[in-house]
């Protein structure tokens, strides 16, 4: 049972590790240029037009996103505030890589797996190890 249990999560985690890195990725595109366009969204995650507007639909309907003709995409209240989350569970995740020794190249790229697997109590866990005191998630 436990076993079952720990692939369900993992599965889960799979799967909303997506919309977690296109939340985030808009937020970061909102927040340097202005806008988020699919075109920009797709170039700097390295997938097709068709995928990053297929994920951008799914946003939208999970109420995280929406769009403006010739405008882009935005994030709504929710989709900032889960941007927001992800961007704190992936900088304690780095941080900790980094604490360990592990190149900062290195960690920025394996906190991008990492950030979507850790459990709540792992991450409080690394928030202590890092001196921190525990930020709401």
């Amino acid at each position: 049972m436990r076993e079952a249990a720990r692939h369900a999560s993992a599965r889960s985690a799979r799967a909303s590790a997506l919309l977690h890195d296109y939340v985030e990725l808009i937020a970061d595109l909102l927040e340097g240029t202005g806008e988020a366009r699919p075109t920009d969204i797709a170039r700097r995650l390295g997938v097709s037009h068709a995928t990053a507007i297929k994920a951008i639909a799914r946003l939208k309907r999970e109420g995280l996103a929406h769009s403006k003709p010739y405008r882009g995409v935005f994030l709504t209240a929710e989709g900032q505030a889960l941007a927001a989350e992800v961007k704190a569970r992936h900088r304690v995740v780095v941080d900790v890589l980094l604490a360990l020794g592990v190149p900062a190249e290195v960690a920025e790229m394996d906190a991008e797996g990492i950030e979507h697997h850790v459990s709540e109590a792992t991450l409080a866990a690394f928030e202590r190890f890092l001196g921190r005191p525990r930020t709401p998630g």
